[in-house]
């Protein structure tokens, strides 16, 4: 693509670190990893962080570590990314789907309600493209009904509800650096949770079950490797120092599409602001209005990537995925999910993006909505 969807921006000072990390021969479960884990906790105000391979790997864990099982059920969106569902999936329980907020994108409180069963074991409260959704009104719901929250938060560091990060509201939240995403370490990702009991329970699983104090074959439970490179660490800790540059530079650009297209009648923009909540900005996806048909978006979809600009349809619902026609799941009524997804549109979104590249990205938008609006009538 001429304009990409998304970009990392490693700096010089970041190519230094891992390259010194590298002369050092200490590439896994060294110093880095506790450096950038207290880093992380410092930052988002929890009482411990857990860096693991993935936020995949971290939700997984999650679940794995809270007891979750065969035959439980956990909801989650099915407007997110399949992780959410998936780790769900990989413990043996149930999935079930619930609708979400047209506004904040996160799960729909009201439909949350309704979903709670007897065998309701836990929610994942996905902070979908860096907003934070209705998280008091659902923590109150999981409070009165024992159920576990968890905050997938993978789209959402430095996301903040009322002055408090997102991630430290649940019994556990979980962050993801991939990439596209507000800070990288390449593949990564990692859990914060407020109590120490369960960060040592998550250590010792991401690391085969072995525990720190004992030798090193020796393995207290079923575990995995996910564990995160010194090398990926190093970078993290580079990139978290600049963290709040970041999230304002990436602000600035979700400013500036808003200014450009605010005028597009066509278009329904992502709120820049929502009271008593400061947005981390993830990707910046608009919908196209619902009189344009769903076939709309995807003529656009094409036609951007068709002249060199990086699109995506973000998201595909869960339910519909061809993995969970065979996998056990429950959906709830999913109309507003369904109506979101198939009009929705991630437009390029990069912390190094310039001026002129929003000017061409919106110009084309509007070039290619003008051009299917005409062939329309």
């Amino acid at each position: 693509m001429r304009i990409p969807l998304s970009g990392p921006d490693i700096s010089d000072i970041e190519i230094a670190a891992v390259e010194a990390v590298l002369r050092t021969g200490r590439l896994s479960l060294g110093p880095k990893l506790e450096e950038f884990e207290d880093a992380l906790a410092r930052y988002t105000g929890a009482a411990s962080a857990v860096a693991v391979s993935s936020g995949t790997a971290g939700l997984h864990l999650c679940l794995r570590a809270l007891g979750i099982g065969p035959g439980d059920e956990v909801i989650v969106p099915s407007f997110a990314f399949v992780s959410v569902a998936y780790a769900v999936s990989y413990e043996g329980a149930i999935p079930v789907f619930v609708d979400i907020d047209p506004n904040t994108l996160g799960l729909d409180a009201g439909g949350v309600e309704e979903a709670i069963g007897p065998r309701t074991r836990a929610v994942v409260l996905v902070h979908t493209f860096g907003c934070p959704g209705p998280l008091k009104e659902i923590l109150t719901l999981a409070q009165r009904h024992g159920l576990w929250a968890i905050e997938d938060s993978c789209e959402a560091l430095g996301a903040e509800l009322e002055g408090k990060k997102l991630g430290t509201w649940g019994d556990a939240g979980v962050f993801a650096f991939y990439p596209n995403k507000q800070i990288t370490t390449g593949e990564g990702g990692a859990v914060t949770v407020r109590d120490r009991v369960l960060a040592h329970r998550i250590r010792r699983l991401r690391n085969q079950g072995r525990d720190s104090s004992l030798d090193w074959f020796q393995n207290e439970e079923l575990g995995y490797n996910y564990r995160l490179p010194e090398m990926s660490c190093a970078l993290g800790i580079e990139q978290l120092r600049r963290i709040e540059p970041i999230l304002e530079r990436r602000a600035a650009i979700a400013s500036g599409y808003a200014r450009r297209l605010s005028d597009e009648q066509r278009l329904e923009l992502p709120p820049l602001s929502l009271p008593g909540r400061r947005l981390s900005w993830f990707v910046y996806s608009l919908r196209l209005k619902k009189e344009l048909g769903s076939a709309a978006r995807d003529h656009v979809w094409r036609s951007m990537i068709t002249r060199g600009i990086g699109c995506a349809r973000y998201f595909s619902p869960i339910h519909r995925q061809p993995a969970y026609q065979t996998l056990p799941h429950r959906a709830m009524s999913l109309a507003v999910t369904e109506s979101v997804a198939e009009r929705s549109l991630a437009l390029p979104f990069f912390n190094r993006m310039t001026e002129r590249q929003l000017d061409e990205v919106c110009e084309t938008l509007c070039d290619v909505l003008n051009g299917y609006t005409k062939r329309g009538t």
